[in-house]
């Protein structure tokens, strides 16, 4: 009777789940440029981006991601042969790639809380793509479940994993002319 809230529920969070993952990387690449700012430049910014980044940690990213996690195991309890299927095996999987993803993450904004933050802004690009990899991922197997081919998912996978490296590097050679 209530499913279809609890899937909607749990969508919204993943989605907000999804934009905090998205953007604190972002915001640690700011940081990490600020250091290179001059001194004033840098004492008015490094501050505010911690605020930032804090702020989306604790207000958006954990509780989207504490609460994507419940109502993902109540629908799979209002549902249970969903973990009978092949499909949610995977997502499970996946899902447990970016719980691992989401800790990581927690313990470089802590090191970025504590002026720690020991990666270049080239490194957290590339892992600012670690969500979309996961995103994409997640979102066509929800979609297409066992209807996807495991070969041509593999090489689409691979595939923007590529697109995604390539991009960056791009960037790079375009920001170093």
């Amino acid at each position: 009777m209530y499913y279809n809230y609890i899937k909607a529920l749990h969508l919204i969070f993943v989605i907000t789940w999804f934009a905090g993952l998205f953007y604190i990387p972002r915001l640690f690449i700011y940081h990490i440029e600020a250091l290179t700012k001059s001194k004033r430049d840098s004492e008015i910014l490094i501050p505010q981006f911690k605020i930032m980044t804090k702020r989306l940690w604790y207000i958006i990213t954990w509780p989207s991601a504490i609460l994507a996690m419940i109502f993902g195991i109540w629908l799979i309890l209002l549902v249970p042969s969903f973990i009978l299927q092949s499909w949610m095996h995977l997502k499970i999987t996946f899902v447990s790639f970016l719980i691992a993803y989401h800790i990581k993450t927690h313990q470089m904004f802590l090191k970025q809380q504590n002026d720690k933050l020991n990666y270049s802004s080239i490194f957290m690009r590339i892992w600012n793509e670690g969500a979309t990899i996961l995103l994409f991922a997640i979102v066509f197997l929800v979609i297409l479940k066992d209807g996807l081919h495991w070969l041509s998912g593999l090489i689409g996978f691979l595939g923007l994993i590529v697109v995604l490296i390539l991009g960056i590097r791009l960037y790079k050679k375009t920001r170093e002319k």
